[in-house]
């Protein structure tokens, strides 16, 4: 048996490449736009601070940043190289961003799923939500010292929850009929879960992971303020010590540059594993 391809219309390929063109434009409009933005908080903030010593020391300023990031790259920081502070920090994010994802969805489909278990644990959990994680992150670095556990735990703390919560949630909006259907069928509950429960919450946690790697960034950096002897958090805590704000800034700019080339990533893995998911028929465009 022999299958046929309808060819596509003159007209079908003229909408498919206007659509083309304008989607290109559009972008290129956004990232213009985008560059335009940054050119004048940069400049405004160049002409104010000026050559005025009093407010580099208070606000810093554009040309110092960059001058401090040139420093750290060609000569080093106080703490060490620039890229093993980098790479400390990295390495807890991730590690903690790990762990903290994989307890999160277990817990959060384990008690989305199983109600005893949500009444049971779930005032626990929310005492646990409620609490400061900077006390817990003090807690920890009397626990584990000043190393890499104690950071890497603030950072489980700090991705667990909202993963869970995103995870129980989407247990919870399955559909019943789905789940009814697949009961009827013969499937175990371990089945239902597999093949029903978690393909239909895997929106829901990949959405969550989204935010969990921001927080997962800033547990690895408070961690390292409160009592660390290597990352970026050490390097915020050195310059402030020191009335140094370029140093301070030039931190921050590496830290949202990871950040964004993580955001890349999770995007990426986020259209890889939801490709079965039809697309989105709603929009501000529409």
């Amino acid at each position: 048996m022999t299958s046929t391809t309808v060819p596509a219309t003159s007209g079908e390929v003229r909408r498919s490449g206007a659509f083309h063109l304008h989607a290109v434009r559009r972008r290129l409009l956004v990232h213009g736009v985008q560059a335009a933005v940054l050119v004048a908080v940069l400049g405004f903030w160049q002409l104010y601070v000026g050559a005025d010593s009093r407010k580099i020391i208070l606000y810093g300023v554009p040309s110092g940043i960059v001058a401090r990031l040139k420093e750290w790259v060609t000569v080093g920081t106080a703490v060490g190289s620039l890229g093993d502070q980098i790479k400390v920090t990295i390495e807890e994010a991730i590690l903690g961003f790990l762990i903290g994802t994989v307890l999160g969805i277990v817990f959060g489909l384990a008690l989305g799923r199983v109600r005893f278990l949500a009444d049971v644990f779930g005032p626990f959990i929310k005492v646990l939500n409620s609490i400061p994680r900077i006390v817990l992150g003090s807690v920890f670095v009397l626990a584990f010292g000043l190393g890499l556990e104690s950071k890497v735990m603030l950072v489980i703390v700090l991705v667990f929850f909202g993963v869970f919560f995103n995870a129980f949630q989407g247990a919870r909006e399955v559909d019943r009929n789905l789940i009814a259907n697949a009961r009827i069928l013969g499937a175990s509950r371990w089945q239902v879960t597999r093949q029903v429960v978690l393909p239909s919450a895997f929106t829901w946690i990949v959405a969550s992971l989204h935010v969990a790697f921001g927080f997962a960034l800033i547990g690895a950096i408070v961690g390292e303020f409160i009592g660390g002897l290597q990352g970026l958090g050490v390097l915020i805590k050195t310059a402030q010590g020191t009335f140094d704000a370029n140093g301070v800034w030039a931190a921050m700019v590496i830290m949202g540059a990871v950040a964004l080339a993580a955001e890349w990533l999770i995007t990426r893995l986020e259209k890889r594993l939801l490709r079965w998911r039809p697309p989105q028929l709603s929009g501000p465009d529409l």
